[in-house]
């Protein structure tokens, strides 16, 4: 079975290469230039948080994307009942100010690992949908099953991402992988996440300090620099009894 999925993606894999399947851009143009254009329509795509702290960049920086697949997005959010639990429910009033009306996102939530995958692959193959983002806890994913989301990927179009709590130790054919996590902000209430593109099929890898804009509603390069402690002169010496 493995051998036939493998074969099968290959075949699909080998088809867009020729039609020149299209591309998503993020918005970024140095990351965009890397991904060929942007995110892999029809493909799947590993996005991990650096700890599970880090979570909620790594789902700001999902939504940036998903919310850019159409003008009237429609975004299946798939979530283990533990990762409700710990990071809580999509808030509707955040989602609004990021962009994202309600409206647009049906939340369903599994018990087990293997319903999560189960109901991403559905998902994906229904053909109503224009994204779906699948969040799991920690662990590993079995190579089948990621093969399956990718080829149900591919045969619908429609872009899929994986959430992780954590950075994955296991291998993936998903078109690409990327590390996020949180830095510290100069600019009061602005968020910036730091962006390491480690798996890239369609060429190189980077990385990268966003920064939101509420005047562009989406990330940006990071133009100030981080902030250093500057030396300070004449400082007495302190005294010793």
């Amino acid at each position: 079975m493995i051998d036939q999925l493998r074969q099968r993606l290959q075949v699909l894999q080998k088809a867009g290469i020729e039609g020149r399947p299209g591309t998503l851009p993020f918005g970024v143009p140095a990351i965009d230039t890397i991904l060929g254009g942007g995110f892999v329509l029809g493909a799947l795509h590993e996005i991990a948080a650096t700890g599970e702290a880090h979570l909620p960049a790594a789902i700001g920086f999902a939504l940036t994307a998903a919310k850019r697949a159409a003008p009237s997005l429609r975004l299946i959010w798939i979530s283990e009942d533990m990762a409700l639990a710990e990071s809580g429910a999509p808030h509707g009033s955040g989602l609004d100010a990021f962009g994202l009306a309600p409206e647009q996102l049906v939340t369903v939530s599994v018990a087990h690992r293997r319903d999560l995958l189960w109901a991403m692959e559905e998902a994906l193959r229904c053909g109503a949908t224009t994204a779906v983002i699948g969040e799991m806890r920690a662990g590993t994913i079995d190579g089948v099953a990621i093969r399956r989301l990718s080829l149900a990927a591919a045969e619908s179009g429609t872009l899929a991402f994986l959430l992780r709590t954590e950075p994955p130790g296991d291998a993936s054919t998903a078109a690409t992988r990327w590390l996020v996590g949180a830095v510290p902000s100069i600019v009061t209430g602005a968020s910036r996440l730091a962006a390491q593109l480690v798996r890239n099929r369609r060429g190189p890898t980077g990385a990268w300090i966003l920064e939101w804009s509420d005047s562009d509603g989406q990330f940006i390069i990071a133009t100030h620099a981080q902030p250093l402690a500057a030396p300070t002169l004449d400082r007495p010496h302190r005294q010793v009894a």
